[in-house]
């Protein structure tokens, strides 16, 4: 059985990237899905040094 990836997740994505850059549903959904997650952690990461934190983990951090 092949299983697809849970679309909770995919709702996540979109809406942290979406949130952060106000890019369009299109847009990030065109995106394949390791890119995604990688928009995801560049913006924790930009989060975490705006907001002067280091070891606090966050659910799309990918290291």
């Amino acid at each position: 059985m092949i299983k697809g990836y849970p679309a909770d997740k995919i709702y996540e994505e979109v809406a942290f990237i979406a949130y952060y850059f106000h890019w369009s549903y299109e847009s990030i959904m065109n995106m394949e899905h390791e890119e995604r997650l990688r928009w995801c952690a560049e913006i924790s990461k930009i989060n975490k040094r705006l907001n002067g934190e280091s070891e606090k983990k966050n659910i799309f951090d990918v290291t």
